[in-house]
């Protein structure tokens, strides 16, 4: 199984705590990234700056609570924290002013799918790999995709394959599936090219059968003849 260590970029764009954040736009508009780590001399992971953010900025009017940036700096400090805090995000240029403190890790070792799991939960584009303390690397969605991208690629084309060989691999595939046995398909292979006759009551088999027939070494396309039979009025419905 995939690890982090496996997917991640590394070395990573950092920037530290004291940095301004003209220095954070830059990396991000050179190297098309939406977040940036921020760590400390040490290595150690600090926080992170990414787009969200850089969203409500004074310089971009887009501040929170603009439509009170006339408010006197009195009723700042009487106010609540939650004010002044806008204030400081809005205005300072300090990246330890801005930056998410309160940061998602992974290690190395993290398994992909629990690198994924992470993700959803917390809506972000991208985690922190660390080691020891120190960030070693970060994936990010685009990581993803990648690793995606090169297992498509790795994946060889089939050999010459005989018609009887590529219709066994479909039953095999189609049997390990659960859904499949909600259809009354059956199928044939000739040249390469699968055709597939029967029935079906629920529409999304279709394109459930196709895609598992599609990915089976040695096919060359498929010819769809199933018939759909709405299971409420018996409607017979042909591809």
């Amino acid at each position: 199984m995939l690890q982090a260590r496996d997917i991640m970029t590394s070395p990573v764009e950092t920037v530290g705590p004291e940095a301004r954040i003209d220095a954070v736009i830059g990396l991000m508009v050179a190297g098309r990234v939406s977040g940036v780590p921020v760590v400390t001399k040490t290595g150690a992971i600090a926080g992170i700056v990414t787009e969200g953010d850089l969203l409500h900025r004074i310089e971009t009017g887009t501040e929170q609570g603009s439509k009170r940036k006339h408010t006197h700096f009195l009723e700042l400090l009487m106010g609540g924290g939650e004010e002044i805090t806008h204030y400081i995000r809005s205005h300072s240029r300090r990246v330890s002013d801005i930056m998410t403190e309160v940061v998602v890790t992974v290690t190395g070792d993290t398994p992909l799918p629990e690198v994924i799991r992470l993700m959803e939960q917390h809506r972000i584009r991208r985690v922190p790999v660390e080691q020891g303390g120190r960030l070693i690397g970060i994936v990010s969605r685009s990581d993803l995709v990648a690793a995606l991208g090169r297992r498509l690629a790795a994946i060889e084309p089939p050999g010459a394959t005989s018609d009887a060989e590529i219709e066994a691999r479909i039953h095999a595939a189609l049997d390990a599936a659960p859904w499949f046995a909600q259809s009354n398909v059956d199928l044939r292979v000739d040249a390469g090219i699968a055709t597939l006759e029967g029935v079906i009551h629920d529409e999304r088999l279709r394109t459930a059968i196709r895609v598992a027939v599609e990915t089976v070494p040695g096919v060359i396309s498929v010819e769809d003849k199933v018939v759909f039979v709405e299971p409420m009025t018996g409607s017979i419905y042909a591809p």
